[in-house]
């Protein structure tokens, strides 16, 4: 899979185009032309095939190799615009000669004079757009915004109506001149969310420091970052202390306190003073890398409205054409008193203002302006399709530890029984649960605060579900929830402790038991309220006890929520809840690998992305970098306001479009108003699309 940049890729149609046809392609594997940052991502064998093919389908995109966020509007490109408003000063120039020497010129023989005068301004002005029409046509394709152009202006030349040819053409190309710069302008605010990428880190190399490529550097390397640099690689502070700027990764405006064995991700700027890092993850896998990969990738996964305005351009154009094409001949012919130069003038106003342009290029950009506003905000949308599926969420599931709660856990209390003590309790489950990376597992050994001799261990055996099972010294030990006690058939006093607990077993006798305390997250209350008001249900999965479970949904306001699961009970939840909300999509959201299954299983997927595991990240559909379970009210948010944008810029173009042909039809409109209502609908749409990217 590799990605190239599009040179003079202009037109969302042609992207669309190009798409469709090398898909086609034998040597073609995968496939996917990014018109808002004029790129292609494709799996393919033979490049020197694709780049034939393109040359074929559209002859002035130019297929170059190399990072596309260096050079999103090259200077070529800004070339082009500069000759395309002398082309259009010069036209217009000869267009009002003509007007107001209008009477003389017709009164020369044969009209020769207006002629010239039209006929130049004409081909000046025109000439990209026809020569572009013959070759399309000439290719077999027909019913492009070229070829609409062409027929409508010739077709103006052929009933002498040349002043509003010419007008017609010279709107066009201006209005497409517009729309160039617009587009141009977004790919520069697109161009903006990927300057996050750092260009070098200051790699130490025993008592030198040398400049190179965030690239270069391996893990466990050390690397220095200066006051007001961007920290190149996620890795682990081994010296200094500063102020991190988090805007770009997390989209949260406080700068954040860092100091010594504190992680700090590539794309962070380095506020104060010098730290010393010790890299902990090679680029490709760094923070950084992964929210460029994701943003340069969403629009690969196209929203089906998107998918809908494609297809629907692809079948309106030719209707379009045709049903002129009756307008034109079929009045006359029925109706006496009607002349065929009145009939075709109208049939050419209504292909001047059918061009679907406005929609083809406004559409994508509004769902791409949606991915970018909610990188800014730390949300990694993987694709427009998630958006909308956004919107139609009804009922948010959470996984508790982690997502609700810090995961922070510490040792509370120890309860003993059957005459062992605490330090013998606390001792033998610490030898118990040493390999265990379950975050209670580690409060324990923590809780120990003693070295621990592996040479005392001769086994360890891990029950799904239930705990540990391990020899120590000679000594079998068991630690675990209830269901252990249960299923190894251990008396013990007491079933019901409220929080969480781990209950030991020393040779059989039941030992006591250690409770386990964790904190809810500062924004985890909030989150749920403002889901509640949002009129969305929430749930809460756990493998805790019902008393730890119950407890933490009473502080959150929770009504329903479900305890003692194991991954694949909150599998079996979730098809649960999805088969209940047939109207709606369910997303769950969680951190740990654990919750891989249950995050693929969900209509949307979301996990916390700074701390949870890399499983959970890549599988999700959206990614919150902060850990702030109320990123996910965001999100939605986010997701609507991209819908409405989109949506605005649906039933505005198709309204005013419709409009404007029923006037042409009933003689009303001019093609001096269709073209206006056509590039002016175009414009319109397009910076409402880029909207979204201010907000």
């Amino acid at each position: 899979m590799k990605k190239y940049k599009l040179k003079n890729l202009d037109c969302a149609s042609c992207a669309s185009k190009i798409e469709d046809n090398l898909i086609k392609l034998e040597e073609v594997k995968f496939i996917t032309v990014n018109f808002a940052n004029s790129t292609m991502t494709i799996d393919t064998d033979n490049i020197e095939r694709v780049k034939a093919r393109i040359k074929e389908i559209e002859s002035e995109v130019e297929v170059e190799d190399g990072d596309d966020a260096k050079a999103l509007v090259s200077k070529g490109e800004l070339a082009e615009n500069k000759r395309t408003i002398i082309k259009a000063v010069v036209g217009l120039a000869l267009l009002l000669i003509g007007l107001v020497f209008e009477k003389r010129l017709h009164n020369t023989p044969y009209e020769i004079a207006e002629y010239t005068v039209y006929v130049t301004a004409y081909l000046i002005v025109g000439w990209k757009v026809i020569t572009s029409a013959v070759r399309n046509i000439i290719k077999g394709q027909f019913f492009d915004e070229q070829f609409l152009m062409t027929i409508a202006t010739l077709g103006a030349f052929v009933i002498h109506q040349m002043p509003e040819a010419v007008a017609v053409m010279l709107f066009y190309v201006t209005g497409e001149l517009f729309q160039d710069i617009a587009i141009g302008r977004s790919r520069k605010s697109i161009k903006s969310l990927l300057e996050i990428k750092p260009d070098y880190a200051n790699l130490k190399a025993g008592t030198e420091i040398i400049k190179v490529s965030p690239e270069e550097v391996k893990i466990g390397d050390t690397i220095i970052i200066k006051a007001g640099e961007k920290v190149p690689l996620d890795g682990t502070i081994i010296e200094g202390k500063s102020f991190v700027d988090t805007a770009a990764l997390t989209g949260e405006s406080v700068p954040r306190s860092v100091k010594e064995n504190d992680e700090v991700m590539a794309g962070m700027i380095n506020q104060r003073g010098v730290i010393t890092i010790k890299v902990n993850k090679l680029f490709g896998q760094s923070s950084v890398s992964r929210i460029l990969e994701l943003v340069e990738n969403a629009t690969s996964q196209k929203a089906e409205t998107e998918k809908f305005i494609t297809t629907f351009a692809r079948y309106y154009t030719p209707i379009v054409v045709i049903g002129a094409l009756f307008l034109a001949i079929l009045p006359p012919l029925l109706f006496s008193g009607q002349t065929f130069n009145d009939w075709i003038y109208r049939a050419l106003v209504v292909l001047v203002i059918s061009c679907p342009c406005a929609l083809v290029i406004s559409i994508p950009l509004g769902y791409f302006g949606g991915v970018g506003l909610a990188s800014r905000k730390g949300i990694l949308v993987k694709g427009s399709n998630f958006l909308d599926a956004l919107t139609r969420i009804t009922t948010v599931v959470f996984d508790k530890t982690g997502t609700l709660t810090k995961g922070e856990f510490k040792v509370a209390e120890v309860v003993t029984s059957n005459g062992f003590t605490k330090e013998e309790i606390l001792e033998y489950a610490a030898y118990a649960e040493v390999n265990s990376n379950h975050p209670v597992a580690q409060s324990i050994t923590m809780g120990y605060k003693k070295k621990i001799d592996p040479a005392r261990i001769s086994q360890i055996e891990e029950i799904s579900g239930h705990g540990i099972k391990a020899v120590v010294e000679g000594r079998i030990i068991l630690a675990g929830n209830d269901k252990l006690l249960h299923k190894e058939k251990i008396e013990h006093p007491v079933c019901q402790v409220d929080g969480t607990v781990v209950h030991v077993v020393i040779d059989g006798i039941y030992a006591g038991y250690i409770i386990i305390s964790d904190s809810l997250k500062e924004d985890a209350i909030d989150a749920i309220e403002k889901l509640k008001a949002k009129k969305i249900q929430t749930v809460m999965l756990t493998g805790d006890n019902q008393y730890a479970a119950q407890a933490f949904a009473k502080k959150l306001g929770i009504s329903r929520y479900y305890y003692e699961l194991l991954p694949e009970d909150k599998v079996k939840h979730i098809e649960q809840l999805i088969s209940e909300n047939k109207d709606g999509r369910v997303a769950f959201v969680g951190d740990g690998i654990n919750d891989a299954p249950v995050i693929a299983r969900a209509d949307v997927g979301i996990a916390m992305g700074a701390l949870g595991s890399d499983a959970a990240i890549e599988i999700a559909d959206v990614v919150l970098m902060t850990d702030s379970p109320s990123k996910v009210a965001m999100a939605l948010n986010v997701a609507k306001t991209t819908r409405s944008i989109v949506w605005q810029n649906i039933l505005f173009a198709m309204g005013v479009k419709l409009i404007f042909i029923v006037l042409g039809v009933f003689g009303i409109a001019t093609m001096w108003e269709a073209v206006f209502g056509d590039m002016g609908v175009a414009l319109i749409a397009i910076f409402n699309a880029l909207r979204i990217l201010r907000k």
